[in-house]
Formats: structure tokens, sequence, C-alpha cells
């Protein structure tokens, strides 16, 4: 699920007006929150996920829909705007790419460098913190990290930092074992 936040061109141009209007207007913060507790919404809630991605739904059914969402979780008034522009505009199903990409402009204007760590279990606080210095004594700068729990990957971890894939997944071994004996 976390593939469907990839960029995508028209997501693009919706996240650079948005993030040059909340620069603008001092909501780049809270733009970024709500973009954030908009992105864990979607990943947790299936509803959520077929709201924005039906084609069965009208854009005002949509707009309605993520208008509640918006109102639940008290977004600002510049993130309600933007969400009713793509759903009026009939994009709804672009929202998680218009996410992936503020994310990169934000990073990028703040210099963040954001890590996403995958593992097949919930990793505790000090396994998150080990990691997290890990990745800051290979990177050089504090990384903010995204945990997630896949448990297709069988055990070990993958770690996405930028566009590299550090991939130690048990599964991703199994494969190349499997792959390695049919080639013998």
């Amino acid at each position: 699920m976390a593939d469907e936040f990839r960029t995508t061109e028209v997501g693009e141009r919706y996240a650079q007006a948005l993030f040059d209007l909340a620069l603008e207007t001092g909501a780049l913060d809270a733009v970024r929150a709500d973009l954030k507790s908009l992105k864990a919404a979607y990943l947790d809630s299936a509803d959520l996920r077929r709201l924005l991605t039906s084609p069965l739904l009208s854009a005002d059914d949509q707009a309605r829909g993520l208008g509640a969402v918006a109102d639940a979780a008290r977004f600002h008034q510049t993130t309600r705007n933007f969400l009713g522009l793509m759903t009026q505009n009939g994009r709804a199903r672009d929202v998680s790419g218009a996410i992936a990409a503020f994310e990169a402009l934000y990073a990028k204007h703040a210099g963040v460098v954001s890590a996403e760590v995958v593992s097949a279990v919930t990793l505790s606080a000090a396994q998150l913190n080990s990691i997290q210095a890990g990745l800051r004594q290979a990177l050089g700068k504090d990384p903010e990290l995204t945990a997630r729990v896949d448990p297709s990957i069988l055990g070990g971890l993958k770690v996405k930092v930028g566009s590299k894939l550090f991939d130690a997944s048990l599964k991703t071994k199994l494969d190349q074992m499997k792959f390695a004996l049919k080639r013998a």
C-alpha cells in the first residue's frame, strides 16, 4: 500500500501549487502535518482508500466524504481547500501522489532526509532508535524515520532512504536462493 504513495505528474502539479501557497501563507507546517495524518489514515482505512479511488463514487460524494474526514481531523483551511479542489476536479485518486510529491518538496525545502523502515513485526522504540542512530551515522544527518509493518517479508528489514532501497528481508533472501537453485 505504501507503493500507492508515489509521485505522479498530476500529483506533482497539485503538490507544487499547495506547497507554494502554504509557504506563502505561513501554513507549511500545518499543511504538512495534515497530509501526514491523511496518509496515515489512508494506510489504515480501507474505507478511505475506497472513497478516494472508487470510480463508482461521484466527485460530489468524494468531496463530501473527504470534507468530513478533514473536519473530523481539524485540518487547516488551506488543506481543506486543496482536498476540495482535487475532488471537485475529479482527481481524488491522485491525492496519494500529491501527498508523496508534497513530502518530496518539503524534504528538499527543509533539508530533511526521510527513511522508511519496513519490518515483519512491530519494532520496539529501542530498535527504532538503534536503526535511526545507524542511519544518522551513515548519512551524516538525522533522518525522519517512518516505520511500517509488512508480514509478507517474513523477517529482516527493508530500509528506503530517498530512492535507494536496502533490502535485507528474509523473503528476498529466500527468493534469491530459489532463483539460484533453479539456475543450478
